[in-house]
């Protein structure tokens, strides 16, 4: 493929340090709204003093909340980013003009350009990404599998917010010939289903002969080969297939950590905590905590704990159900409790003993683990690590998903895991918690396509 219109590193980079210069700036005029000309001399030596690990302080963050990555965003993105990264950064400085006087930062400069420097960074960056959609422009994808895969496959891609990738052609058999015949009219072929491995191969050998990028699904049989070790024996290297485990020093770092913050996050939240269990108190009878039994590492039971955000006789009739959009059985309180998370806070206890982490796969409750085990024979791996409060499929995923989907996320996450990837999506979550869809219950309705007919309504070709 052209590569030209390819975001690569090196403008990434570029966009980066830019990004230094305009954070400094916006501190330098921070400092001159609140102090004119006239700047303490003891304030801006220390300014300049700290403005190297300040900018890489500045960096880190914004690497974390995903600022450098551009194809799965919209303008409200950044923006977004931009004010959770200000934020953590205004904290960050906060923290160290505590710690030490080397750093002499007058808080309400920190306030001030918090401000400042949301709206300078914010316009910078969606000139940047205004330049980066029309330089790299949409790709045009091509879908082959099966038709309920396909189906699926079309709903994700036309519903992102993200015009990167657009669907123009549908194939639903002879898969190798009808490639063959549209390649010139297509950009990327996404493989949907598992074909057979020697159609497969032609496929492949086609693609990278004309530079045309090839889409895997998530299977297992993909998943699989995610993060391998490479080995040399002899004159032959080999491919060591991964374990879906984390390993025991990383698990006891993340552990250790998972103890530190839970301590930290009890005692910052624990007003918040006291307000929502007045609450949840006067706004319906029952307990103020709502118990539940969850599995967790090694298929282990445990008591999860909640802020109550439903009655107390929500599944005394039905039985164990999973939340569906606009739960009816949702208390008024409980909505803006499980909107805004609050509802999840009691489980930092759940953390602290052990039970769960702070990143990992969400817990399910016996009665539909058992039944996901029965559908898919490679459910029981997400139980190799604990449960967390919140998880990679949270963040990169969608609440509404079904469990085939949130596993694979779960997957992907135990494969790829490292401490950088936990603290990436504990500060991604906050992006999260202002989005709507997230929060929101199983809703199978909200599939949109159901046949071919739907599929070519949206301008798509369906060949067979």
């Amino acid at each position: 493929m052209n590569q030209t219109g390819e975001w690569n590193k090196a403008r990434k980079i570029i966009i980066g340090i830019v990004d230094v210069f305009l954070f400094i700036g916006s501190l330098l005029l921070s400092f001159y709204l609140k102090f004119g000309k006239n700047i303490p001399i003891v304030n801006f030596e220390a300014f300049q003093g700290s403005i190297i690990y300040v900018s890489l302080a500045f960096l880190v963050v914004n690497i974390l909340v995903g600022t450098y990555i551009f194809y799965n965003k919209s303008i409200s993105d950044f923006l977004f980013i931009t004010v959770i990264g200000q934020f953590v950064l205004s904290l960050v400085i906060m923290v160290l003009t505590f710690a030490g006087r080397w750093l002499t930062f007058p808080r309400s400069v920190i306030l001030i350009n918090f401000f400042v420097g949301t709206i300078i960074l914010f316009l910078w960056r969606a000139v940047v990404f205004k330049i980066y959609q029309r330089m790299s422009g949409s790709k045009r994808v091509l879908i082959l599998g099966m038709e309920k895969d396909v189906f699926a496959a079309v709903d994700n891609f036309t519903n992102t917010k993200s015009i990167r990738h657009v669907v123009t052609h549908v194939v639903l058999s002879d898969y190798y010939e009808n490639v063959s015949r549209h390649l010139d009219e297509i950009d990327i072929v996404y493989l949907a289903s598992q074909i057979e491995e020697s159609e497969k191969l032609k496929i492949y050998d086609l693609l990278t002969s004309k530079e045309k990028k090839m889409f895997l699904n998530t299977s297992f049989e993909n998943l699989i080969m995610v993060n391998p070790n490479m080995m040399n024996i002899e004159d032959e290297s080999i491919i060591e297939v991964s374990a879906f485990r984390i390993p025991q020093e990383d698990g006891l770092m993340k552990r250790t950590i998972d103890v530190i913050v839970a301590v930290l996050g009890i005692v910052v939240t624990s007003p918040i905590m006291a307000i929502a269990a007045i609450l949840v108190k006067q706004s319906s009878e029952g307990p103020i905590f709502y118990k539940q039994t969850r599995i967790t590492k090694d298929g282990k039971e445990f008591e999860i704990l909640k802020f109550r955000s439903m009655g107390v006789t929500a599944e005394k009739e039905s039985g164990p159900v999973l939340a569906t959009s606009n739960d009816v059985r949702v208390t008024p309180v409980g909505k803006y409790l499980r909107s805004l998370r609050i509802d999840e806070l009691p489980q930092l206890f759940n953390v602290l003993s052990g039970d769960m982490s702070l990143v990992g796969p969400r817990p399910e409750r016996p009665f539909f683990v058992d039944q996901f085990k029965e559908l898919n024979p490679h459910y029981y791996l997400r139980h190799n690590v604990r449960a967390g409060i919140t998880g990679y499929a949270q963040v990169y995923g969608k609440y509404a998903s079904d469990f085939n989907s949130k596993l694979n996320f779960d997957l992907i996450y135990i494969k790829k895991y490292s401490l950088v990837l936990d603290l990436k999506i504990m500060l991604q979550t906050v992006k999260i918690l202002f989005d709507k869809v997230s929060s929101r219950g199983v809703d199978e309705s909200e599939r949109t396509v159901h046949s071919e007919q739907e599929i070519e309504a949206r301008g798509i070709k369906v060949i067979y």
